[in-house]
């Protein structure tokens, strides 16, 4: 199954259209980052400026250039260092809508559901785990109704159940990580 990704133990990436393609190197070693790379990464956690020019604006705050700060991102997700760099939408504020969807995939048939799932292209961070429902996705549509025309589609070629979790609250963590 070449489009899977170890993320952590027990946890593997099933295919997302947003990540970089390059392998990810998240193994065991650590990380080398220069003082540039650890100073971006820990400045884009918390946000990119909303303005003409974020990354002038991001190479101002770490004294370099907005060419340089560009050629690290790129870098970076080239090295899988990042999976994805972009911007997060609310759907749902935008008038779209998503779910969180589980199936219980027989081991022997999931490269062939990965790929229908994936086909889709409402369907995004489609992981496998180690567990009774073993493919978990998110599907984002342009609206509530559509959402339950991808799961009966999904349901329809892969004759497998597709359990709907969808959103009941909604949490701000704030996670933030730095190196």
């Amino acid at each position: 199954m070449t489009e899977l990704k170890e993320k952590t133990s027990g946890q593997k990436q099933t295919g997302n259209r947003h990540r970089a393609e390059a392998s990810t190197p998240l193994d065991s070693s650590p990380l080398d980052f220069s003082p540039l790379d650890k100073a971006l990464i820990n400045l884009l956690q918390r946000g990119l400026p909303v303005c003409e020019r974020p990354f002038t604006s991001v190479a101002d705050a770490l004294n370099t250039t907005e060419q340089i700060v560009l050629s690290r991102l790129n870098s970076l997700l080239e090295q899988g260092v990042l999976s994805r760099f972009g911007p997060m939408y609310d759907a749902a504020c935008l008038g779209g809508a998503f779910t969180l969807a589980a199936m219980a995939v027989p081991e022997s048939e999931f490269d062939q559901v990965v790929e229908v799932v994936n086909g889709f292209e409402q369907i995004a961070h489609n992981y496998q785990r180690n567990h009774q429902l073993n493919m978990w996705f998110v599907i984002a549509t342009e609206s509530e109704t559509e959402i339950a025309t991808v799961i009966e589609q999904i349901e329809t070629k892969t004759g497998i159940q597709v359990l709907n979790v969808p959103k009941l609250e909604e949490f701000y963590v704030g996670l933030y990580l730095p190196i």
